[in-house]
């Protein structure tokens, strides 16, 4: 049994001065405890749930879409060493053969009989599919050789090769079969708009159709104006949607990442990373979805100047929601409580209660990450 003492981010999302009691791979306790019977150093200890980024490509020189037990290994080894306990990653806009076989290889190393002190099936928690069934007039950095209407028994295809690891399917509301896509879908699993043209009525149409999620607020769809709302109007209207921001000081200004958590809500927001292969590697150049990418200091480009995903992890960019004036709560919250609810693992995932997985980070006041913990188990150490 294991005993960890501090300011413990609760299921309250405060930090209030507490223990957590650890037996094997779960927290059996969280005690609360008062803040003058803790030493100085343990008031100045920070207890937060392990993050969950539910949409990102890649990091550490490799992509996702790679789809080898090497790439895999490698990007969850690199997420785990930034406090990133639990991962989602996304596919780009390819063919169904070649989504088939990453699925079809995730899936395979999810099965494995792993030894290891913390296997990949520990830090996998499902597979975000962003395309093929998005606009071409808003595909951003996606391949528009491959994009193509929405189909809902491809998912499923695709969900058997996946074993049932796909939590989340993107789609663009006004392209032909969208609205039915979802509502016959809506069962199955979890659908996101994006890479969209939809106006308002549109995007309302998919989200009483069953969609639940906006894919990075902002990007790659119409900007929202006083008389044209667009999706953003559409989805803050709706409690029962939920939004992803990227954080990384590129892709969302930081009055609008302040904006943002006021029209939504806390208990809405989503931090994603949407980090391609470069994320933790020097300049130079790379890909994404098969398209060459040129990474020059915390930005990335298609060879058109489009802005080709992020380079930055979803723990620097928690961070870097709270340096734009975001309470840290609600970037704490928003990094971990609020996507796993999005991906359906709320119950043993995203954060410090009894029953759920010992999946801690401790930190300092100021949130520079010092020791992770990973279902019981040391991942990193000071």
């Amino acid at each position: 049994m294991q005993r960890l003492k501090g300011m413990v981010y609760t299921e309250r999302f405060v930090f209030e001065p507490g223990e957590v009691v650890i037996e094997g791979d779960t927290i059996c306790a969280v005690n609360r405890c008062a803040e003058e019977e803790m030493t100085e150093a343990e008031r100045r200890t920070y207890l937060l749930p392990g993050l969950i980024d539910i949409h990102f490509h890649g990091c550490a020189g490799y992509d996702f879409c790679d789809g080898t037990r090497e790439a895999f290994r490698a990007i969850a080894a690199y997420e785990l060493q930034h406090g990133i306990t639990s991962i989602c990653p996304a596919t780009m806009t390819f063919p169904e053969e070649r989504l088939a076989r990453i699925c079809s290889e995730c899936a395979a190393l999810v099965r494995e009989d792993d030894s290891s002190p913390i296997p990949f099936r520990e830090q996998l928690c499902g597979i975000y599919l962003e395309g093929p069934f998005i606009s071409y007039d808003k595909r951003g950095a996606q391949n528009p050789e491959y994009i193509q209407r929405p189909d809902m028994d491809m998912l499923r295809r695709l969900q058997q090769k996946a074993e049932g690891l796909i939590r989340i399917a993107v789609v663009a509301p006004e392209v032909e079969g969208a609205i039915d896509c979802i509502r016959e879908g809506r069962e199955e699993l979890r659908f996101s708009i994006a890479h969209t043209c939809a106006d308002y009525e549109t995007t309302r149409r998919a989200i009483e159709a069953g969609a639940t999620q906006v894919t990075h607020l902002y990007n790659a769809m119409p900007p929202m104006s006083h008389r044209a709302p667009g999706v953003v109007g559409a989805a803050a209207d709706d409690e029962r949607v939920m939004a992803e921001l990227i954080c990384d000081g590129i892709h969302v200004h930081p009055a609008m990442v302040r904006s943002t958590f006021k029209l939504f809500g806390a208990e809405r927001m989503i931090l994603i990373s949407d980090s391609m292969m470069a994320a933790g590697m020097p300049d130079g150049d790379y890909s994404l979805g098969g398209q060459a990418v040129k990474v020059q200091g915390s930005q990335a480009f298609l060879a058109d100047g489009t802005i080709a995903g992020s380079v930055t992890n979803l723990y620097d960019c928690m961070v870097n929601a709270v340096s734009t004036g975001v309470p840290k709560e609600a970037a704490v919250r928003a990094a971990s409580t609020n996507p796993a609810r999005a991906i359906g693992i709320a119950d043993r995932y995203g954060s410090l209660g009894p029953g759920k997985k010992a999946d801690i980070l401790i930190t300092d006041r100021e949130l520079v990450l010092y020791r992770v913990m990973k279902s019981g188990v040391w991942a990193v150490t000071d």
